[in-house]
């Protein structure tokens, strides 16, 4: 029962009429698992990890208010889609780590080009990421693998 996710079999240009509720409207773009910055893990032991869906709400609801919260980077977030963006972050990594999602948000590049994120700021967001992962009670080691999946997309997070 996974109520708050898109379930996308290909992909899908989204037109900008289509909003779920609650959210601001986007652009039209190319909607791919793709996009999500990441391959899955195979099988179920990291999703089993992560307590599965309920898991994933609750890290990801954590994450991102300590991001809101945290003086180091709140600014990011000030005047952003939070509603859009816990709802592509659960698609995000319940898709990467194996639980059957499909991820429907813009890729990388894209939805944090405008958000001048530098490498500190990155920083910022993993301890915060730790933080509610831990709160969670998801293993170290399994933490680990997921961040080793993330730390790719720095990259294209880091604009500055």
């Amino acid at each position: 029962m996974l109520p708050l996710l898109f379930f996308v079999t290909a992909s899908a240009v989204v037109p900008s009429a289509t909003v779920p509720p609650g959210e601001q409207p986007v652009d039209p773009y190319t909607q791919s698992d793709a996009n999500a910055g990441a391959t899955a893990f195979s099988g179920q032991g990291m999703w089993h990890s992560f307590h599965e869906q309920a898991g994933v709400d609750r890290i990801v609801d954590g994450f991102v208010d300590r991001n809101v919260a945290d003086p180091l980077i709140s600014d990011i977030f000030k005047g952003q889609d939070l509603v859009r963006l816990r709802r592509t972050l659960k698609e995000q990594f319940c898709y990467i780590l194996g639980g059957g999602c499909a991820y429907s948000g813009r890729d990388m590049k894209e939805s944090h080009k405008n958000l001048g994120v530098q490498a500190k700021d990155m920083n910022a967001l993993v301890v915060n990421l730790q933080k509610a992962m831990s709160a969670e009670k998801v293993p170290f080691a399994a933490q680990m693998r997921f961040l080793s999946k993330l730390a790719p997309m720095k990259r294209d997070v880091v604009t500055r």
